[in-house]
């Protein structure tokens, strides 16, 4: 296979073949235009950078299918994973009866969460806290604003990895943060 020889042109044209269909494919699966893009581009980069074994593979179609298949359902676990993850976060900012120090942290969570959903657009923002604040089924954010249940899933995963990333990215400064408030009980 010509692939598996360095043959850009060769990769280009497979690539070409597939593209579209395996778009689709994952499109499917994951309900994000955004997120099918990601894995489709990271699936045929997998297979040009393990092009050498590509002789041992009977039906190249059918492997890049495989590839994608695979990438998706990592996609899935993750941001199943990530969901879980802020709605603990969320759910213990709203949980009651927390200590002083706990609720402290709460508000700092609540203020980083504000502060990555003012980076939204005014959609996903809304979108977001009808979800959460109040609570409402994507059914119901649908019907009141007028799209359809999948845009409401599209947006509310792109905002909840959005708001997981900003957190991330914000979390030493918060750990640092507690780190020295907790140190002070000690002075």
């Amino acid at each position: 296979m010509k692939i598996a020889e360095g043959n850009e042109a060769a990769f280009r044209q497979f690539f070409d073949q597939y593209n579209k269909r395996l778009y689709s494919f994952v499109e499917q699966l994951t309900k994000s235009g955004a997120d099918a893009e990601e894995i489709v581009q990271e699936s045929f980069l997998k297979l040009w950078i393990n092009r050498a074994s590509l002789p041992a593979i009977d039906n190249p179609g059918n492997y890049i299918y495989t590839i994608a298949r695979n990438k998706t359902i990592d996609h899935i676990r993750k941001v199943g994973r990530d969901q879980k993850l802020l709605d603990q976060v969320w759910s213990n900012m709203s949980g009651a009866d927390h200590s002083m120090e706990e609720q402290l942290r709460m508000q700092e969570y609540q203020q980083l969460v504000d502060q990555a959903l003012a980076q939204l657009p005014v959609q996903k923002q809304t979108v977001f806290r009808l979800s959460r604040e109040q609570g409402l089924s994507h059914d119901a954010i649908a019907a009141r604003l007028g799209l359809s249940r999948s845009r409401i899933n599209n947006i509310l995963v792109e905002t909840l990895k959005f708001i997981k990333n900003y957190l991330r990215q914000h979390a030493a400064l918060l750990a640092i943060a507690c780190w020295i408030d907790g140190g002070n009980r000690f002075f």
